[in-house]
């Protein structure tokens, strides 16, 4: 599992995937987020301003399982 740290104390999932390189673009997000099967924290997710805080987990079809890591 891949950690990804924010300096914030939320991050949205369309922001996250591209951070996570799962999408080169913002603006990829929500054809993305209808196309793959997402999961955070175990449930499927296919909204792009849903609010990830540090701790949540979440998995990206054919681009990994991550991590939200809070600032250090």
């Amino acid at each position: 599992m891949k950690k990804v740290g924010i300096s914030t104390d939320y991050i949205t999932l369309g922001q996250f995937l591209k951070l996570a390189d799962c999408i080169s673009t913002g603006g990829q997000a929500k054809s993305f987020l209808q196309e793959t099967e997402i999961f955070v924290n175990g449930e499927p997710e296919h909204r792009r301003g849903r609010k990830l805080v540090p701790g949540d987990i979440i998995k990206v079809s054919g681009c990994g399982e991550f991590q939200v890591d809070g600032p250090t």
